[in-house]
């Protein structure tokens, strides 16, 4: 038997040329096809919604000095990273309800891989800087304005980006070496690197663990510095004296937690188990939280309904109308 796979590797490696997958079939909810009108209206409105909440909050903070500080600017920085985010995977998925299955090509699959992987890492690391930028606000008043600053913030929105750049890159190096000879349908509405690397033919091993250590130090990470900076807030709102600050400001955290709790635990289902095959179908549901869901929750959460934004929205309003 050992001698018959080692034959069929040979030739396999022989005829690799002939038979390499040039492109993919993306085939995300085939039970639901006959839904697709109402998946598509559904899915363009939250994908709509999303784009418009978080341009709001990048256009007022740019618009007025006022916001203008560690806190909003990094949550421009979110927001920008979540337009992107949404924008690498919605517009196939509403392609999809359209028409059903979709055909993607082999270099604009890693790319989509790359991108969505990318921005997602960014995303996390982010969500961490936030937590810390309000873990000092909250907790260390005093300290502050001496360590948050708007150059510290640019610094560590950098460090983001950068970070996340090498460890995606060189993710996806490893992820083109592989070949690609036998069934090309990816059963998800993008090309997610752990069906695509099911999808190879090559030994798969080493990408594998790579993957996994990539997106578990990525979340866990992430996942750590934001609980231990919400438990030392959760402690701070506690000793608050007034019962009415206690629960405005209780109030607000909850609100965060709920979409930190809905990302972060969409994202450890789907990529934090070493064996991506067990659970392939089940990813694509899983992932549509933190595609869709979650996007459009953001920028509800954490400033549309905050009074300062409500304040510097109709003061770049009225300045317009005076404009005219």
């Amino acid at each position: 038997m050992e001698h018959y796979y080692s034959a069929r590797e040979v030739e396999t490696v022989g005829v690799k040329n002939e038979s390499t997958v040039q492109e993919f079939v993306l085939e995300a909810f085939p039970v639901a096809q006959h839904l697709g009108g109402l998946l598509f209206l559904v899915h363009l409105l939250a994908y709509l919604a999303s784009i418009m909440g978080n341009v709001v909050i990048i256009f007022i903070t740019w618009a007025d000095y006022h916001l203008q500080t560690p806190m909003y600017v990094l949550l421009s920085t979110f927001s920008f990273c979540e337009c992107c985010f949404i924008t690498t995977v919605i517009p196939k998925l509403l392609s999809i309800f359209l028409s059903g299955r979709q055909t993607i090509p082999f270099p604009a699959c890693l790319t989509q891989a790359f991108f969505f992987l990318f921005i997602g890492a960014v995303i996390f690391f982010l969500m961490a800087v936030m937590s810390l930028d309000r873990y000092l606000a909250i907790c260390k008043p005093l300290h502050y304005a001496s360590i948050m600053n708007l150059r510290v913030s640019f610094l560590l929105i950098f460090l983001c980006y950068s970070l996340s750049f090498i460890l995606i890159t060189c993710l996806m190096l490893k992820v083109s070496q592989l070949s690609f000879c036998g069934p090309n349908i990816i059963s998800h509405f993008f090309c997610d690197l752990g069906s695509l690397i099911h999808l190879s033919c090559s030994d798969t091993r080493s990408v594998e663990i790579y993957f996994f250590f990539v997106t578990s130090f990525v979340i866990l990470l992430s996942l750590v510095v934001t609980i231990t900076a919400y438990s030392n807030i959760v402690v701070t709102i506690l000793r608050l004296p007034s019962a009415k600050e206690r629960q405005k400001a209780f109030s607000t955290c909850s609100s965060h937690l709920i979409v930190l709790s809905l990302m972060y635990g969409s994202c450890v289902f789907i990529y934090l188990k070493p064996k991506q095959v067990d659970r392939l179908d089940s990813n694509k549901e899983a992932a549509l939280v933190n595609t869709v869901v979650t996007p459009v929750l953001n920028p509800v959460i954490y400033t549309l309904r905050n009074k300062q934004v409500h304040q510097a929205l109709r003061d770049t309003l009225f300045g317009m109308r005076l404009k005219k």
